[in-house]
């Protein structure tokens, strides 16, 4: 068997179980959203359409999780494979090394790594913005389809909104009474012929534009008792979202592209907003190693595991992936707080594993048992071996 043969043959058995761990990882995290996005057909009318278009708008964010975290298990299952039905004795006996099956394993890993360096780096962020807007862009609707005519409507805070009649084709409204309480000391009262909302997905803010109407305010404190009356062609009331649908007009830092990124770091003078901003940076070219460090930790365990079934490298797969984003989470609160530079604290699981793979190669390489690996199997016989099978 050639070994370029041989190398197609890996590359299967890796992608395979990798794409549909791919898929069932990701099915599993979007479940945890479906409630929350349903409410929003079945409560608030909300388009199923607009519902599809923030599920795509979230699977960058998961991809960059569960892409490693696939590709992992495809190792292991594949390897594991390799070993268990002793392809990889025989492959052994006739010439070809480790290393050499460590080839397209490599490839596979520049690949995933490129993959997930694009979604870390320009998909995630770009979803995020684009999953805000969308919100916005739904709380604004919902603002114009909530109201209905001859109904006084308080969904705003302070403010009292009521229509004599609403054009549902182009949200215009007229005969509009509105009561401001916002002030508080000083109550208004607006009288508009016509009105209409107008969303500003920018900034996320939402204006209620009135024409040809009056205000009525009778302001407290005066020494006199007085009433103003003020009229105008054109009003605009700035509305605040619901915290539930829409987003704050600050963007945030995970939400920033790469060179808005750099951009903010380079104008911004505060040292605490600096380093928080470099964390963001770091943290997003580690990531993108993770699918490279965790296939030279993938390769070994999975020959060793000889007797593990895929359950138990299913197993193993979320334990290493939990190892890797732990630390990766504690170090970036760390490097957040300024206790650890941003470059060793978020490129510190990246060194850890690259170490620890390198080491499991080593000992794969020269058939060297890695004790950790024959724990279980020792505490097992322990406990068999007793009487009864207690402690």
């Amino acid at each position: 068997m050639s070994i370029l043969r041989i190398h197609r043959y890996i590359i299967k058995e890796i992608s395979t179980p990798a794409l549909l761990s791919l898929f069932i990882f990701t099915f599993v995290i979007l479940m945890g959203r479906i409630p929350r996005l349903t409410e929003l057909v079945i409560n608030k009318g909300v388009p199923l359409f607009d519902i599809v278009q923030l599920f795509a708008y979230m699977l960058p964010n998961f991809f960059s999780i569960t892409v490693p975290l696939s590709f992992l298990l495809g190792i292991l299952l594949a390897f594991g494979r390799l070993s268990a039905d002793s392809e990889f004795i025989a492959l052994k006996a006739s010439g070809v090394s480790l290393y050499m099956l460590l080839k397209p394993v490599i490839v596979m890993a520049v690949c995933f790594s490129l993959l997930t360096g694009w979604l870390t780096i320009s998909a995630k962020p770009a979803g995020k913005r684009a999953f805000s807007a969308k919100l916005f862009q739904i709380a604004s609707s919902q603002a114009s389809v909530g109201i209905r005519p001859g109904i006084f409507n308080d969904d705003f805070d302070g403010l009292v909104l009521y229509t004599r009649e609403m054009n549902d084709r182009d949200g215009i409204m007229r005969g509009v009474f509105i009561s401001d309480e916002r002030e508080g000391e000083t109550p208004t009262t607006i009288v508009a012929r016509q009105g209409r909302f107008i969303p500003d997905p920018n900034n996320y803010t939402l204006t209620l534009r009135l024409n040809n109407g009056t205000i009525h305010r009778s302001p407290n404190g005066e020494k006199k008792l007085t009433y103003q009356t003020i009229g105008f062609t054109s009003y605009d009331i700035n509305l605040a979202t619901n915290n539930e649908t829409g987003e704050q007009p600050r963007v945030r830092r995970s939400s920033m592209s790469w060179s808005q990124l750099n951009e903010a770091y380079k104008e911004n003078e505060n040292a605490k907003s600096r380093l928080k901003l470099s964390v963001e940076k770091h943290e997003r070219l580690s990531v993108a190693f993770a699918p490279l460090v965790l296939a030279l930790v993938g390769v070994p365990l999975g020959l060793q595991s000889t007797r593990s079934g895929k359950g138990a490298g299913f197993a193993m797969a979320l334990a290493i992936s939990l190892v890797y984003y732990l630390l990766l989470s504690i170090n970036t609160t760390l490097a957040s707080r300024g206790f650890i530079p941003p470059v060793i604290a978020l490129w510190f699981p990246n060194v850890f594993f690259l170490i620890g793979g390198s080491y499991f190669l080593h000992c794969t390489a020269v058939e060297r048992q890695m004790v950790f690996l024959s724990w279980p199997s020792r505490i097992l016989a322990k406990f068999k071996r007793k009487p009864g099978g207690r402690s």
